[in-house]
């Protein structure tokens, strides 16, 4: 990983799988904030310049679909992974309505494995 320490949002609310992830990525040296809804991640999003936001697709308070979209207006640069644990959007359609997608991938996916991708397009959209 570079000098500067990646900023991540992980937006889950599950919160001992955010907890999980978060662990994770902060091995690799990222710093990680969570939301467990649309307005505690907007919130975050005017405060701090993400590089990646983690965002599940199932989430009981707002909107994710709205997050990505405020994230991509807010932080042109920011790039999102989804997760879901559903098989909605599975055929690949995500990134037709989210345009800051960049990658797909099931909840259930190892932590390691989740870093990976982090710290992957992070890297792939730092300046």
């Amino acid at each position: 990983m570079d000098q500067a320490p990646m900023n991540v949002l992980i937006v889950e609310s599950r919160r001992e799988l955010a907890a999980l992830w978060r662990r994770h990525l902060e091995r690799m040296g990222a710093r990680v904030w969570l939301a467990c809804d649309q307005q505690t991640a907007t919130d975050l999003l005017h405060e701090v310049p993400f590089r990646i936001i983690v965002l599940d697709l199932v989430l009981p308070e707002g909107s994710p679909l709205a997050i990505a979209d405020f994230a991509s207006y807010r932080q042109p640069g920011c790039q999102v992974i989804v997760v879901t644990n559903t098989s909605f959007f599975s055929d690949g359609s995500i990134f037709n309505h989210c345009a800051n997608a960049c990658a797909f991938l099931p909840s259930a996916t190892p932590p390691a494995d989740l870093a990976a991708m982090v710290e992957h397009y992070g890297q792939a959209t730092q300046g």
